[in-house]
């Protein structure tokens, strides 16, 4: 936790989703004011349920596309609004370019309207298959341009783009983090990334599928150890704006990751291999000496504690969701509507946020 921070009015975009509602929960703990802001195409209720009573807390339904006014001050803005995996993102691909030119756009008018300072949640997408290893936030990339995964690589190079413009002719006050794997709790278990993906086959012993040969490497960051890289960014002084990348340079192949969760889960699965998707990087290592050296961040939990946190957390929701299923319909009914909707509000296109 950062300490000495004065308490804050900070906006979350994409504030339901896996990052941003741990991001939320930690702001609240610290005593800031949060809106939260989410259009729920990947992001889900049940990640903020617990904070929709917090008298802090307000959550909007909202997409970043559409134009955003929010009354009285704002501070910071942390813009995680964006879906971040293949199987979600190529769903919509015109869409997910919209949401990270004018999701970028909408949210850098709002923080030169409040002189707030903006941080946005890039990706190490935007280094493409990379031809250098580790990536160095200096590396330009290698990136097609007209694949099925450029909506949302070259979509996040263009919101860095528009990030860095707005600097130089607004003066605005942003920062921009390159996220790069990044696991926890309140994953989602149907967006095909891979450690949400194995561990859900490995609990329910299926099995666990593996693109390519699984010699192909990943760097996984557990998800506290990201927030608190996006804290201490966002608190830096107006003239560090990054980029910087925010990962572990834990190297791993993903065969290997593959048999770490299938053991950690105590899991029969077997490994099935199938075709590499076209694009798909075959190697992903940040360089993080940048942020180490003007931040002093680097990730503290190993990958065998934050698997088994993460395997604990979809143990858990499994076993929930079958009681569900399996209770009577009568019980079902009983439970009525949402307790907390008078914080729930729906805003229309062009609308104010309050």
């Amino acid at each position: 936790m950062m300490r000495g921070v004065p308490k804050l009015n900070i906006v979350v975009t994409g504030g339901a989703g896996f990052i941003g509602s741990n991001l939320c929960d930690r702001l609240i703990r610290q005593g800031h004011r949060i809106v939260c802001i989410d259009n729920l195409f990947t992001g889900t209720y049940g990640n903020i349920q617990p904070l929709m009573n917090h008298p802090n807390f307000r959550f909007i339904e909202h997409d970043v596309r559409d134009p955003l006014k929010v009354y009285g001050p704002v501070d910071r803005i942390y813009n995680l609004a964006c879906p971040a995996s293949p199987r979600h993102y190529q769903r919509d691909p015109i869409g997910t370019l919209r949401t990270c030119m004018l999701g970028a756009y909408n949210v850098l008018e709002l923080a030169c309207e409040k002189n707030a300072r903006v941080l946005q949640a890039s990706t190490s997408e935007v280094y493409g298959d990379p031809e250098i290893h580790p990536q160095v936030e200096s590396y330009v990339g290698h990136v097609n341009p007209i694949g099925p995964r450029a909506c949302y690589d070259e979509g996040k190079r263009c919101a860095e783009t528009m990030f860095f413009d707005y600097r130089r002719v607004h003066r605005a006050r942003i920062k921009v983090a390159r996220i790069f794997n990044t696991y926890g709790p309140r994953m989602l278990e149907n967006d095909g990334r891979i450690i949400s993906n194995f561990i859900v086959q490995a609990l329910k012993d299926a099995p666990i599928t593996v693109y390519g040969d699984g010699t192909q490497t990943r760097s996984f960051c557990f998800v506290d150890d990201l927030l608190e890289g996006l804290e201490r960014l966002m608190e830096s002084a107006d003239e560090v704006t990054g980029p910087f990348n925010l990962g572990n340079p834990d190297e791993r192949s993903v065969q290997e990751i593959a048999s770490l969760v299938r053991d950690q889960a105590g899991s029969q699965s077997r490994i099935e291999y199938r075709p590499l998707p076209q694009d798909d990087p075959r190697r992903r290592q940040p360089s993080i000496t940048k942020a180490y050296d003007l931040m002093g961040w680097k990730p503290r939990v190993a990958l065998n504690k934050g698997l088994r946190t993460t395997i604990d957390y979809f143990t858990l929701k499994i076993a929930t969701e079958d009681a569900e299923r399996s209770r009577p319909a009568a019980s079902l009914r009983v439970q009525g509507g949402r307790s907390s909707s008078r914080r729930r509000t729906p805003v229309a296109q062009g609308s104010a946020v309050q």
